[in-house]
């Protein structure tokens, strides 16, 4: 497993309240819209990061990770599993606090270069199942 419980408790309540969506548009028919709001629900800033830089559920949008001028905490990734590891370089170069990829998004190379690089990282997990049970 990629990041086991105490990383997930640690990423979500510890690590910061600004999450980067990326792969994060206005289709509601796809995961990363969910995700979105149940994770504002649970008090967490989401900042889309979409090619079209669209706003979603009332937060501006941004065509990458380096066009964001605030501080990230976490990033969360929507993006194929071959795309996710230049993300999670992304990530380490804009010095947020941890990685989360999604269900189904695996790159093992890619979480040994982020944790590494000292952040921490969870990998095929969702943080929309994992923060209601942190109750």
């Amino acid at each position: 497993m990629y990041g086991g419980p105490a990383t997930i408790r640690k990423i979500l309540t510890e690590s910061g309240d600004t999450w980067a969506i990326v792969g994060l548009s206005t289709n509601q028919r796809r995961a990363a819209y969910g995700v979105a709001e149940v994770l504002q629900r649970f008090g967490k800033r989401i900042v889309p990061v979409h090619p079209k830089a669209e706003s979603v559920h009332g937060e501006k949008g941004y065509p990458s990770l380096e066009a964001i001028p605030f501080q990230v905490d976490v990033v969360d990734v929507f993006v194929n599993s071959d795309l996710a590891g230049p993300v999670a370089d992304e990530a380490a170069a804009i010095d947020a606090k941890a990685v989360w990829f999604q269900l189904g998004v695996i790159d093992e190379a890619a979480y040994d270069r982020t944790r590494a690089a000292g952040l921490d990282m969870v990998m095929d997990r969702c943080p929309a199942i994992e923060i209601p049970r942190l109750g």
